[in-house]
This record gives C-alpha cells, structure tokens and sequence, in this order.
C-alpha cells in the first residue's frame, strides 16, 4: 500500500513560486508513475504533472513552462516546482502514483494577486 504525504504550500503573491513535495512509501518508489493533481473550491480536482521514472514530465497546458515536476528516487519523493504562479493556480494540491492509490491529506496552494 503507497501511502503519500504532500508538502511545501503555502500563501504566495501572484509572480511567486513554491516547491511542493511528496514523500511516498513503498520499496518500488522508483517503478512508480507519479502525478500531481489539484482541486480548486467548487471544482472537480484535476491533472496537473506527470513523470515517469526515468522519463521526462507531461503537463498539463495551464502549467506547462511554469511548473515542472521531478523526483528523488533515492528519497521516495517527487517534487512540483511553482513559477510564475498565478490566483488561479490556488488549490489544494495532491500528488498520487498511476494507478492512483488512496489520496493524502493534500497541501494548499493559494496565491493572492
């Protein structure tokens, strides 16, 4: 069972950036497909990032030349890099393994204009 424990969000102004973090268990980390997700109030959660594990990442067109999403097999973990966020770039952020596991708490992203 992968168990997933987002961190790293935070309140930021529009412009800014923040590095969010996934640390995940489980002893085949590095098998793994690994997303990011993220659910805006009101919204259904959608797709965010994707990475394999050693391929390069796959994102989604609202992010894509703004975040880029990696990972640290050695750590078990898998990071989402923030740039040039955006307000409407708030929402709690998920990350999760393909096929998707049970979801972590998430971390909250909000980002003020």
């Amino acid at each position: 069972q992968v168990q997933l424990v987002e961190s790293g969000g935070g309140l930021v102004q529009a412009g800014g950036s923040l590095r969010l973090s996934c640390a995940a268990s489980g002893r085949t980390f590095s098998s793994y497909v690994m997303g990011w997700f993220r659910q805006a109030p009101g919204k259904q959660r959608e797709f965010v990032a994707i990475l394999s594990g050693g391929g390069t990442g796959n994102y989604a067109e609202s992010v894509k030349g703004r975040f880029t999403i990696s990972r640290d097999n050695a750590k078990s973990t898998v990071y989402l890099q923030m740039n040039n966020l955006k307000p409407e770039d708030t929402a709690v952020y998920y990350c999760n393994a393909i096929p998707l596991r049970p979801w972590g708490q998430g971390t909250q992203v909000t980002v003020s204009s």
